[in-house]
């Protein structure tokens, strides 16, 4: 079995999580992404983010939300993700860049358009009381 070692930022505006849509996926995703060797977990997030959204995560106020593990989508069996999500303000004017198509606000309502890990997280993020 394989494990993927991702990280993903949880940026929720009312009640809806900031989500992301890459060229050529037929699913939305958490911002976020693979760590890469020797990085620490907010190196990764920081990273990432500016890759992906064009802004700067202030890691100093993240707050872990969870860790969680799925099937990795588009994978083989077997194959899994592990996200650590992480909570952060940001400095900056949120446009997609890199890979990233297309970004949106999503609520619960849309918990079936995004990646199984990211299921299990808007489960989460629900139970907790910060989506609708």
């Amino acid at each position: 079995m394989r494990e993927i070692d991702k990280v993903a930022w949880i940026l929720i505006e009312d009640g809806r999580v900031l989500s992301t849509r890459s060229e050529g996926k037929d699913v939305w995703y958490l911002p976020g992404g693979k760590r890469e060797p020797g990085e620490t977990d907010l190196q990764t997030l920081r990273r990432e983010i500016d890759e992906e959204l064009s802004v700067e995560v202030d890691v100093r106020d993240a707050v872990h939300l969870g860790t969680f593990t799925a099937q990795a989508h588009g994978h083989a069996a077997g194959i899994t993700v592990r996200m650590t999500c992480y909570r952060a303000g940001y400095a900056g004017q949120l446009r997609p860049a890199s890979e990233i198509a297309e970004m949106a606000w999503l609520g619960y309502a849309d918990r079936h358009r995004t990646a199984p890990v990211d299921q299990i997280i808007f489960d989460h993020l629900l139970a907790e009381g910060l989506l609708a």
